[in-house]
C-alpha cells in the first residue's frame, strides 16, 4: 500500500481506529477523519508510534454536518493531490430523536447523508489516480430496517435501533447504486459488514435500559480489531481491484436484504437524497 492514500472516517476509536492502524502497518498514507480534534490527534500519535509510519494525519470533520464536510473537502484537496481509498466508517445511534443544526435527523445525517455527501465531494479526487476504492461500513442489522418514504427523517415515529438499521439499509442500497454509476471509471464501491463488534456505538444511548442492553451483549461481541479485518482486506487485497457492487463479511462475499438490490428503490433513494442534500448531481 506504499504510495496509496487512504481516508478513514470515525478513526479515533473502534473499527475506524483499527482500520487506520492496519492500513498504516501496510505503509499506506492514512488520513484519520475525526469529529473530536484532541481524540483524533491522540489516535494519530498512537498509530505513528505503533507502526513507525510517519505518513499518518488527522483532519477534523463532523460527518453529520454538511458545512463541516464541505470545509473538510476543501482542506483535504488543498493539502493532498490524490486519494485512492475512501472508507466511510463513522456511525452513530441515538436513543432519542435529535436534529443537526441543518435540521436533519442525526442518525440519518451521520450514517447515510454524511457518507453520501463526502463521497460526492471526493469523487473528483478518486478519479484522478485510479484504480481507487470506496468502502462503506454497513451492518447486518440493515435487514431489520425499512425505508418510510413519507417519513425519511423519522418525524412521525422514532425508534433508535430501527432508525439505525434503516440508515444502514439505505447505505447498502446506495453502495450498489453508486457502483453501477461508476462502472468503467476505475473506481469500485463495496459495502462491508464488520459483524457484531464491541464499539462505542451505544455511547449516545441515553436511557437506562438502552445502556444496559449494550452492556449485556458485550460478552457475545467480537473485538474492534477483529471487526476491522474485513475493512482492511477490502481496501488492500489486490484480487478485489475490479470487484464492485458487492457486500463482504468475514472476508467473503455475502448477500444483503433483497430490497437493497431493487433498482427502483435504489434510484428513488438516490433522487430523494439529492433533494435532501440540495445536490444537483453526483457520480
Amino acid at each position: 500500500m506504499k504510495g496509496r492514500l487512504c481516508i478513514v472516517t470515525g478513526a479515533n476509536s473502534g473499527i475506524g481506529y483499527h482500520t487506520a492502524l492496519g492500513l498504516a502497518q501496510r505503509d499506506a498514507t492514512v488520513v484519520l477523519v475525526t469529529r473530536d480534534q484532541m481524540k483524533g490527534e491522540a489516535a494519530r500519535d498512537r498509530i505513528k508510534e505503533a507502526t513507525g509510519n510517519t505518513s499518518v494525519y488527522n483532519m477534523h470533520c463532523d460527518v453529520s454536518d454538511s458545512k463541516s464536510i464541505d470545509s473538510f473537502t476543501k482542506n483535504f484537496t488543498d493539502r493532498f493531490t490524490c486519494l485512492h481509498v475512501l472508507i466511510n466508517n463513522a456511525g452513530a445511534a441515538y436513543s432519542k430523536r435529535q436534529t443537526t443544526e441543518e435540521g436533519y435527523e442525526k442518525t440519518l445525517a451521520t450514517n447515510y447523508l454524511g457518507p453520501f455527501r463526502l463521497t460526492h465531494n471526493l469523487l473528483p479526487m478518486l478519479r484522478q489516480k485510479t484504480p481507487s476504492r470506496i468502502i462503506n461500513i454497513g451492518s447486518g442489522m440493515h435487514k431489520t430496517g425499512k425505508i418510510e418514504w413519507d417519513d425519511l427523517q423519522s418525524e412521525k415515529k422514532y425508534k433508535s435501533m430501527h432508525a439505525y438499521a434503516t440508515t444502514k439499509l439505505m447505505l447498502t442500497a446506495y453502495t450498489y447504486a453508486l457502483a453501477e454509476r461508476l462502472q468503467g471509471t476505475g473506481i469500485t464501491a463495496n459495502i462491508v459488514e464488520p459483524g457484531f463488534v464491541a464499539t462505542n456505538l451505544g455511547a449516545n444511548m441515553g436511557g437506562f435500559w438502552d445502556k444496559l442492553s449494550f452492556k449485556l451483549v458485550r460478552p457475545m461481541q467480537i473485538s474492534a480489531e477483529q471487526g476491522a479485518e474485513t475493512s482492511i482486506w477490502a481496501a488492500t487485497d489486490p484480487t478485489l481491484e475490479e470487484t464492485t457492487g458487492k457486500a463482504f463479511a468475514k472476508k467473503k462475499e455475502t448477500k444483503t436484504a433483497e430490497n437493497t438490490y431493487d433498482k427502483e428503490i435504489q434510484d428513488r433513494l438516490w433522487e430523494e437524497t439529492l433533494k435532501l442534500l440540495e445536490l444537483k448531481k453526483t457520480a
